[in-house]
């Protein structure tokens, strides 16, 4: 599945997008990148929210599809 960063993410991660391995929960994804990225995007993490395939992610738990767009949305600042 193809992970793709916006804003803050997109710094924190140092990347737009990447990839990861689908048919596990939203929760063990953010454990894999925070490994892979460091506490920088773990902290955006925490607050972030997910879009799966343009969809809101309200179960973390729940197997993510293979081929799915995972979205991460940290909160935007402005108006």
């Amino acid at each position: 599945m193809t992970v793709r960063y916006f804003a803050g993410a997109r710094a924190a991660a140092g990347r737009a997008e990447e990839t990861a391995a689908a048919g596990r929960p939203l929760d063990e994804l953010v454990v894999e990148l925070t490994d892979r990225h460091g506490t920088r995007l773990a902290a955006v993490l925490e607050v972030a929210s997910f879009l799966v395939d343009g969809v809101t992610c309200h179960d973390r738990r729940a197997p993510l599809p293979a081929g799915a767009t995972i979205d991460v949305l940290p909160p935007f600042a402005g108006g």
